[in-house]
């Protein structure tokens, strides 16, 4: 992208369809789609054909499961996570009915019919198992958020979309929060304007242990960028925190950090982030650039069977919106946007256990 075409920081807000509160969608459900009984059965037709074809799920090409109703209004579902509210919740996927292994396969398919999954850590994981390993993100600067059952800050992921498949849910606890970063950004330049060019100014993320051989141990962006109407921020404020445990990078100034206790108190504020409990079968969907996500603190089950299990996609949408090569974490190293990469002597099978 030519950086000519990058609009400078101002103190106009911006009104698009992604600048929403959750007190205005928490009682509608618009923001919920139902799967057809029609659609439910492509889906599982859908599965029958690469199972019988012993199609793996990494050589699984879009073609390779048809969707000829679902995959027409999955395309509609893009373009709203890209250019609309940011979100959805796709439900009705049978659990019950297919398995796990057959969830997951359709959670893929589907994914196939948005975009282009990217690897979500070091280990090169394409399908991501985020339940609970006993970690603490706080005290471990390897550790990732979804290795935990700790509550999780409001974020941004290193993609265009995050997906989510609930397979079962906790004991108590883990209720899912999404929080429109387009209305954050509003509501900075609204209350404290002396702050809100710190949106476009440069700052260092820690690569929290997982930078490739020779790649420093941080790396450089902006948190946000604005083009033809629309706004994209990137923000991990827990990576933010950290980078300056490396060498070269300064602590935060008083006005840096009076800038990232503003944008999180506005996201924990009542009414600002929209609350939703997850059913087993139920998919979220979370643009990126346009939507925080987070997750109340939970308590799971004894049962190894019953503790909270949801499967992880990060996809790069197909005809995704343009973004400068230098937001987030860049393109990869092999010219495709999105993800992070496998890291050699961490990388572990792709896909986990269902290839």
């Amino acid at each position: 992208m030519n950086e000519s075409n990058m609009k400078p920081f101002t103190s106009d807000l911006v009104d698009s369809p992604a600048a929403w509160y959750g007190r205005d969608l928490q009682n509608d459900d618009s923001w919920i789609e139902l799967l057809t009984d029609a659609e439910v059965d492509e889906i599982q037709h859908a599965i029958k054909r690469v199972n019988s074809q012993r199609i793996s799920m990494l050589e699984m090409k879009r073609e390779d499961f048809p969707l000829p109703t679902l995959g027409n209004r999955l395309q509609g579902m893009a373009r709203e996570l890209d250019h609309g509210r940011g979100f959805w919740l796709l439900r009705g996927l049978p659990l019950d009915a297919l398995g796990e292994r057959d969830a997951a396969f359709a959670y893929w398919g589907i994914g196939l019919h948005l975009g282009r999954p990217v690897s979500q850590n070091a280990r090169g994981h394409l399908l991501g198992h985020v339940t609970d390993e006993g970690v603490d993100f706080r005290k471990d600067s390897g550790a990732r958020g979804y290795q935990t059952r700790l509550r999780l800050p409001f974020h941004t992921d290193s993609s265009d979309v995050v997906g989510l498949l609930c397979l079962e849910t906790a004991k108590s606890g883990g209720l899912s929060r999404v929080a429109s970063t387009t209305s954050a950004y509003n509501e900075v330049v609204k209350r404290r304007p002396d702050l809100a060019h710190l949106w476009f100014e440069e700052w260092c993320y820690d690569r929290r242990n997982e930078e490739q051989p020779g790649e420093a141990p941080f790396y450089k962006t902006r948190l946000a960028v604005q083009k033809d109407g629309y706004m994209a921020v990137r923000y991990v404020r827990t990576f933010l925190d950290s980078a300056d445990r490396h060498d070269g990078v300064p602590a935060h100034t008083s006005e840096q950090i009076e800038f990232l206790d503003l944008v999180d108190t506005i996201a924990h504020e009542p009414g600002f982030a929209l609350n939703m409990d997850f059913r087993p079968g139920d998919i979220q969907m979370v643009c990126n650039y346009t939507t925080f996500h987070s997750r109340t603190a939970y308590e799971d089950y004894d049962d190894p069977a019953k503790k909270r299990h949801l499967l992880r996609l990060w996809l790069t949408l197909h005809n995704g919106r343009a973004m400068p090569d230098d937001f987030g974490r860049g393109n990869a190293s092999d010219g495709k946007r999105g993800g992070i990469q496998a890291v050699p002597g961490i990388a572990e099978a792709l896909a986990g256990t269902y290839i």
